[in-house]
């Protein structure tokens, strides 16, 4: 019951400080790998393949696959919980104000800071899970440059490249690209 407590208070935090959606929660994740044996950092990527390729947020998504992986169901539901309460009494706090405080210039000018910190707290996890998925490292830090070429994952590179032109070039509907990638991506398995 105590791993199932620090499960929930984690993820608590998590949804306390993750603003931003569901890709906000990746550093807090990574720091999550480091930490604790619920998962490796090296699972990440797979946990948001998971996570986008399934119905609902993606941070509640990346919540319940990781409590599973920890202690199944219950860890599932602890793990999720803990993500969505902040959120869920903020919003209750907040929507009794709202009509007060929505044209108060501090409140705009806290969220329009927030902007910045927001886009790069995503941008960083975005960076993570590419140098994470290309080069089959758990984060940029952990790369040695000398070793650089034996860690390039070359068919997930062109794979990339490909898609990235794909989509430039032809506007099909994500979920396309996501169950073609994930067809590559069992071919690639062996």
């Amino acid at each position: 019951m105590m791993e199932l407590l620090v499960l929930f208070y984690e993820f608590l935090k998590i949804g306390l400080f993750s603003v931003g959606g569901g890709l906000a929660t990746l550093p807090f994740l990574y720091r999550l790998a480091e930490k604790y044996p619920w998962f490796s950092p090296e699972q990440i990527p797979d946990m948001i393949a998971v996570s986008e390729s399934t119905p609902g947020p993606l941070g509640v998504n990346m919540a319940t696959y990781a409590g599973f992986q920890h202690s199944g169901v219950m860890g599932s539901i602890f793990a999720t919980v803990g993500l969505v309460l902040p959120s869920l009494v903020i919003i209750l706090v907040i929507s009794g104000f709202l009509e007060k405080f929505r044209s108060n210039k501090y409140v705009e000018y806290t969220f329009y800071g927030l902007r910045p910190a927001v886009t790069g707290l995503i941008g960083a996890a975005g960076f993570g899970v590419l140098i994470g998925a290309l080069f089959h490292s758990a984060s940029f830090r952990e790369l040695e440059f000398a070793a650089l070429g034996s860690q390039i994952g070359w068919k997930e590179l062109i794979l990339f490249v490909v898609l990235c032109v794909a989509t430039s070039r032809w506007k099909k509907h994500p979920v396309f690209y996501i169950a073609l990638s994930g067809a590559i991506g069992i071919l690639f398995a062996f």
